[in-house]
C-alpha cells in the first residue's frame, strides 16, 4: 500500500496543542512545508480541531491534528477545550507548543500531566525562538522557531525518534490463515453502500488475504449460493457485511466458517471478548432503558442506514421492548455514559486503536456494556457462537 493511500486510521496521530498564538499552526506549516493551516495573529484562530493526513518524512503517513488554544475564554471556549482534551484519546505523540516570551503556565501543566497519565509519547517545544531563546531543553523538550525554519529538520527527527511501536496485537486475518486458502467475502450492494467503491474494512481484509497469499472471491449476498457451487473448492472462510448475516447463515454450509468484517476489526482494533460479553446485555433490555448506537465516523445517511434504522429495529424485535435510542458520530463520545444500559458501536475502521479501545475502556470504567454492530446482529440472529469459530480462544 503506497503512502499516500494509507487510511487515516493506521497513521500515527500527531496533535498539536498549545495556549492561542503559541504558534501551533505556524508549526505545523512549517513542520510540513505547506500551508495547512491558518494563521493569524487573532488569537484563537483555530475554533475547533482540524485533522489533515500527509506524509511527513522521515516518519512516513501520519495524520496532523491543530486544536483550539489550552486558554480559550467563555462558554464557548470552555467547549472548545474540552474538544483539545478529547483529542488525546487518539494521539499517539503529543507536540505542546509553548511562546517562550509568555512561559509555561498551568494550562501546559495541565496538559502535560494528562498526557503522561494516558502514557503517550510527547515534546515540549518552544517556539518563536527567533523572538527569545531558550536554552534549558532536555531530552523531552526542543526549541524552534517556525519562522526561520531554526531545528525544524530536528524536531522532525526527534518525532520520528519517539514514534510509538504500532500497538496492534492482532491482524485482521493474516494469523488466520495459509498461503492458497480460499475466503469468499460478501458485499451487499443496497442504496446505502458507496458509489463506485467498496468500503473501507472490505479493502483491508482483501489486501491482507492477498499479502497472505490467499485468494479472495467477492460476491453479493444474493449470489453467494451460486458462488459457492461454481467454486472448484470449499473455502475457508466466509466472511460477510453484518447486515446480510441472517442470509448469509442460512446460504453457508456448516463446515465452512463464517464470520463478520465487523468482528474481524472487533479483535483487531478492539477487545472482541468484551464485545462478546456485552453483546448478553441485548437479551435484558426492557422499555425506557437507554441505547447509545455510536459510528466512528459520519457519513450521509440513507434512508435504511443500519446505524440509525436497521439495528434500532431489529433490537425492537429481538427484546419486544421500546428502548429509547441515541446516536453519536465522529469524534463524538459522550463523556458520561452512566446512563446508559448498553452502548452498540461500529466497527470503527475509521478509529484508530487507540480511540477504539478507550471508549471501550470508558464503557467499562462506567459499568456499562459495550459491543459492536456485527456481535450484536449474530448474537440476535443466534449465530453468534458460529461467527466466532475462527477465533475460538472466544468463548461466550
Amino acid at each position: 500500500m503506497s503512502l499516500n493511500s494509507t487510511p487515516s486510521s493506521d497513521r500515527v496521530h500527531i496533535g498539536i496543542f498549545g495556549k492561542r498564538n503559541a504558534g501551533k499552526s505556524s508549526l505545523i506549516n512549517a513542520l510540513t512545508g505547506q500551508s495547512l493551516a491558518i494563521v493569524s495573529d487573532v488569537a484563537g484562530t483555530t475554533t475547533d480541531p482540524v485533522s489533515k493526513a500527509m506524509e511527513l518524512l522521515p516518519l512516513g503517513p501520519v495524520v496532523m491534528i491543530d486544536t483550539p488554544g489550552l486558554d480559550d475564554v467563555g462558554e464557548l471556549g470552555g467547549l472548545r477545550i474540552k474538544k483539545t482534551y478529547q483529542v488525546l484519546n487518539k494521539t499517539d505523540i503529543a507536540v505542546v507548543v509553548i511562546d517562550p516570551t509568555e512561559g509555561k503556565g498551568e494550562e501546559e501543566d495541565a496538559l502535560i500531566g494528562r498526557i503522561r497519565a494516558k502514557g503517550l509519547q510527547y515534546i515540549v517545544v518552544y517556539n518563536k525562538s527567533d523572538l527569545k531563546k531558550v536554552t534549558d531543553t532536555d531530552e523531552n523538550s526542543i526549541a524552534v522557531s517556525a519562522q526561520t525554519g531554526e531545528n525544524i529538520n530536528e524536531l522532525k527527527e526527534r518525532l520520528a525518534h519517539i514514534v510509538p511501536q504500532q500497538t496492534g496485537e492482532f491482524p485482521i486475518i493474516a494469523d488466520k490463515v495459509e498461503k492458497g486458502d480460499l475466503a469468499v467475502l460478501v458485499v451487499p450492494i443496497d442504496s446505502s453502500a458507496p458509489k463506485g467503491r467498496l468500503i473501507l474494512p472490505q479493502q483491508q481484509v482483501i489486501r491482507e488475504l492477498l499479502e497472505c497469499g490467499c485468494t479472495a472471491v467477492v460476491c453479493r449476498d444474493h449470489e453467494l449460493d451460486g458462488t459457492l457451487k461454481a467454486l472448484g473448492k470449499k473455502p475457508k472462510y466466509v466472511i460477510t457485511d453484518s447486515q446480510a448475516f441472517a442470509k448469509v447463515s442460512e446460504i453457508t454450509p456448516k463446515d465452512i466458517c463464517l464470520t463478520s468484517f465487523s468482528i474481524l476489526f472487533a479483535r483487531h482494533k478492539g477487545d472482541l471478548a468484551k464485545l462478546v460479553k456485552g453483546a448478553a446485555a441485548l437479551d435484558n433490555i426492557a422499555d425506557g432503558d437507554r441505547i447509545l448506537i455510536s459510528e466512528g465516523c459520519t457519513h450521509h445517511r440513507q434512508c435504511e442506514d443500519i446505524g440509525t434504522v436497521k439495528l434500532p429495529g431489529w433490537i425492537r424485535k429481538h427484546t419486544s421492548a421500546q428502548p429509547l435510542f441515541e446516536f453519536t458520530s465522529g469524534t463524538e463520545f459522550p463523556a458520561d455514559l452512566s446512563g446508559y444500559k448498553l452502548i452498540v458501536h461500529c466497527g470503527g475502521c475509521m478509529l484508530n486503536e487507540r480511540e477504539m479501545k478507550y471508549r471501550i475502556s470508558c464503557a467499562c470504567d462506567a459499568g456499562v456494556p459495550i459491543t459492536n454492530y456485527g456481535t450484536a446482529i449474530a448474537h440476535m440472529n443466534g449465530i453468534l457462537r458460529r461467527s466466532l469459530e475462527i477465533f475460538p480462544e472466544i468463548t461466550l
